[in-house]
């Protein structure tokens, strides 16, 4: 099973600078998620964005994950991270100096830009917050809710491809088997299969099964 936890945020402000919030959406590997939104005042939308990914890695390093992937629709703020754009709006230094500090605090962390559709939740419970329904650390997190196949897919072992058919099948075969464990210990719900699918896919794809079986 991977070590690396995911980490969905996003940030909502309604009149852009208006009633701002930040929305967190953490999963570990074999923990249960763990979700946080809350009102910051009035706000622009950039530093929503930016809050919530403040929030988001204290909240990982409270918690003792060392490696984390960030997924966040904003992509200004993905770019701004990654050093593609230069942070030019005096609201926000501080908040990208502060994330750059607790980014440091991690073995590992890749900050990743996501269509809307793929951070429904987090967008969810930032909109919650804002009309007065904050979702506070350690609250139970809905049954019917599914963490998205970008979160999901942590929870699944990704072996090293190898390029024989023996080895492919090895692979394949250890990503079910990591699968099954997962539903068997947290159910369907809290791993898509479509995650399970997606990772098989990649597996073959990498390892050139899929493009050999294209060129016959």
């Amino acid at each position: 099973m991977s070590d690396t936890a995911t980490m969905h945020i996003d940030g909502a402000s309604r009149g852009n600078p208006g009633a701002a919030a930040y929305a967190v959406v953490l999963a570990r590997p074999g923990r249960p998620v763990v979700e946080e939104a809350d009102t910051i005042g009035t706000a622009s939308n950039n530093v929503a964005e930016y809050t919530a990914l403040v929030e988001g890695l204290t909240l990982a390093a409270e918690l003792g994950v060392k490696k984390l992937q960030v997924f966040s629709d904003s992509e200004l703020m993905v770019k701004q991270m990654a050093g593609a754009y230069k942070v030019k709006h005096e609201d926000l230094r501080p908040l990208y100096e502060e994330a750059c500090r607790l980014r440091k605090q991690f073995e590992s962390v890749t900050i990743a830009h996501v269509r809307r559709e793929q951070n429904k939740r987090a967008d969810a419970i930032g909109n919650d917050a804002l009309d007065g329904k904050p979702r506070k650390r350690g609250q139970p997190v809905p049954t019917d809710f599914d963490v998205p196949v970008t979160a999901a897919r942590a929870a699944i072992h990704t072996p090293k491809t190898n390029v024989d058919d023996a080895g492919v099948r090895a692979d394949a075969i250890q990503c079910l088997a990591d699968a099954a464990k997962h539903w068997a210990a947290n159910g369907v719900a809290k791993l898509p299969p479509e995650a399970v699918w997606e990772q098989l896919w990649s597996l073959l794809d990498e390892s050139g099964v899929l493009k050999k079986k294209k060129a016959k």
